[in-house]
């Protein structure tokens, strides 16, 4: 960090109905991120060890993609989370924070998000950017933290993750081109009705879609995609369905003992509020769970379906 440099701080915070070492949790385990926390769209884990990890982060920031190295050390016993930027991007030069979840009784919890950074550009302009993109995320952080834990559920019984896996037909960066051209998807796929894809930067896709399920309902979702040839494709809903709070995604393509293959990773925060509402009167969240779990996967292993298809013909 510059010695030049000023170092500014935040402090956001929020009680929550929930009991710390669920929030602690939660907030833990970031691979569960895209799908509970409004900004964050893909993450990468680099290392990973006890106590300690470094992942490459995909968020929005003030409504565009940006990425970063990000390194944590996870101290369950005093139930903190420090977090420091290897390599940030400008206009920020540096930012790092804490995690904190304060026990106040009586089933709430304090959760305090701090923020240090600096500017590579001391302005009141930079400096209001970059202010304004933490008062934003973190306030969406802490919602989101509350929305998912104050359920009355279970934290693993509303935010889980899936994978379906299909060998190729093919060679695995053909597929991944299948799933890349998302624009061509409204007349190769039978369950996809309508698709607006655009890339505002190098590997990065904003796609909307209408799609049909087997009851033949129609939902529009709209994603943004992280794109890196030719191994995966991650991509996060910001329309998810009504039954969830959030739904992201991994397609992955490589090469395993017999030959190419291709999964299909879901992640999904369900909303136990909407449930009835969706499935029907007693319709219980497992119903939920199950509901998701056949409609994703079927839908994603009709795309993979269709690629290899594609490939093997090709």
């Amino acid at each position: 960090m510059s010695a030049e440099r000023r170092l500014l701080r935040t402090e956001h915070t929020r009680v929550v109905h929930a009991a710390p070492e669920t929030l602690y949790d939660l907030a833990g385990d970031v691979t569960l991120w895209p799908a509970v926390f409004g900004p964050s769209v893909h993450v990468h884990h680099l290392e990973r060890g006890p106590g300690f990890e470094r992942f490459e982060l995909w968020a929005l920031v003030n409504g565009a993609v940006s990425s970063w190295v990000s390194r944590r050390t996870l101290d369950p016993d005093r139930r903190s989370i420090t977090f420091e930027q290897e390599r940030s991007r400008a206009p920020i030069a540096s930012m790092g924070g804490e995690w904190l979840f304060r026990d106040l009784g009586g089933g709430r919890t304090e959760v305090v998000l701090r923020h240090h950074f600096t500017a590579v550009e001391e302005d009141a302009e930079t400096v209001a950017w970059i202010t304004e993109a933490l008062d934003r995320n973190s306030a969406a952080e802490l919602a989101a933290l509350a929305r998912v834990t104050e359920t009355g559920h279970a934290l693993r019984d509303l935010v889980f993750s899936f994978v379906d896996t299909l060998p190729l037909s093919g060679g695995a960066e053909a597929a991944y081109r299948f799933v890349d051209r998302a624009d061509q998807w409204a007349e190769r796929l039978p369950h996809v009705a309508r698709v607006v894809l655009a890339e505002p930067a190098p590997g990065v896709q904003e796609l909307e879609m209408d799609t049909v399920t087997s009851d033949g309902s129609a939902h529009t979702t709209r994603s943004v995609r992280v794109c890196r040839a030719p191994e995966w494709i991650a991509y996060k809903q910001l329309l998810p369905p009504a039954l969830l709070f959030g739904h992201s995604g991994l397609w992955t393509f490589g090469t395993g003992p017999d030959g190419a293959v291709a999964t299909a990773r879901h992640t999904v925060a369900v909303d136990p509020g909407a449930v009835e509402r969706v499935l029907g009167a007693g319709s219980t969240v497992a119903d939920a769970r199950e509901y998701v779990r056949e409609a994703l996967g079927r839908n994603s292993l009709t795309t993979l379906s269709h690629a290899t298809r594609r490939v093997a013909s090709s």
